[in-house]
């Protein structure tokens, strides 16, 4: 998991769920933001420990994570620590067993994905055998409603990376009524044309684990969900998140 890191005294995370953290920033791995916990605990968090958030857990509940901290107490970044992480994860693949790299996070796209150095990265992932899972980005409509296209992020615009947008379940389990989230993203690509995403995921208020004291759960507490302290859950809309869900499923998919 490649973001704003983990709080990994979350519940969700315990059972050493979470087995390396490296941190591009400089700091601990821990999570101050709020986002990379969210993600973490859709894609692999165990179920939650109190009885009105046992019905939370991640779609591959009994996957390892990594824990590759490139964003900071705001949720902003470098594309450089992104490109290291992935790297990184590249060199270590075999030591940590690593099969899918989430990647919940994206930038304007400003030239051909050829010359991208973040497409670059994503490519020598795949190339190296991991399954690279990227969003898609939350820009497809204006501030009045109307429809973007275009507006993939990369490096979600790479057609090595497995892109992801978002539906909307509206709350139900049945398929019939789901719609595409007016807010994520929708190709082509810039520059390249490239259909995108590839598919789509519940993204539209998804539970899931809350990091303490963070960002997101001190400036949005209406997002708060259930539980408390290491068993607090909150629900946030992105295709960060149904990125998340694709991850999980691809890890259960290469289950061995």
């Amino acid at each position: 998991v490649i973001d704003s890191g983990i709080d990994t005294r979350h519940n969700a995370f315990l059972k050493d769920r979470v087995i390396y953290t490296k941190d591009f920033t400089g700091g601990d791995g821990l999570d101050r933001f709020g986002h990379g916990t969210h993600v973490a605990g859709i894609i692999a968090g165990q179920r939650g420990g109190l009885t009105d958030t046992l019905a939370y857990r991640g779609i591959a509940a009994g996957a390892q994570i990594v824990n590759l901290r490139v964003l900071g107490n705001d949720g902003s970044g470098t594309a450089s620590d992104v490109i290291e992480a992935i790297d990184w994860a590249i060199a270590h693949k075999n030591e940590y067993r690593i099969k899918v790299i989430n990647l919940s996070l994206g930038a304007p796209v400003l030239q051909p994905y050829r010359d991208d150095p973040m497409c670059e990265a994503v490519q020598r992932a795949v190339k190296a055998g991991i399954t690279v899972v990227a969003a898609a980005g939350n820009f497809g409509r204006k501030a009045d409603g109307t429809p973007v296209y275009g507006a993939i992020t990369t490096p979600g615009n790479s057609p090595y990376a497995l892109t992801v947008g978002a539906v909307d379940t509206h709350g139900t389990p049945q398929r019939s009524d789901d719609t595409l989230a007016p807010y994520s993203s929708k190709g082509p690509t810039q520059y390249d044309l490239v259909l995108k995403p590839d598919l789509v995921a519940p993204g539209s208020h998804i539970v899931s684990a809350e990091a303490a004291n963070a960002y997101l759960a001190k400036t949005y507490p209406e997002r708060h969900v259930a539980g408390t302290g290491t068993n607090a859950y909150m629900q946030l809309s992105g295709t960060s998140m149904a990125t998340g869900v694709v991850s999980g499923a691809v890890a259960l998919l290469l289950e061995d």
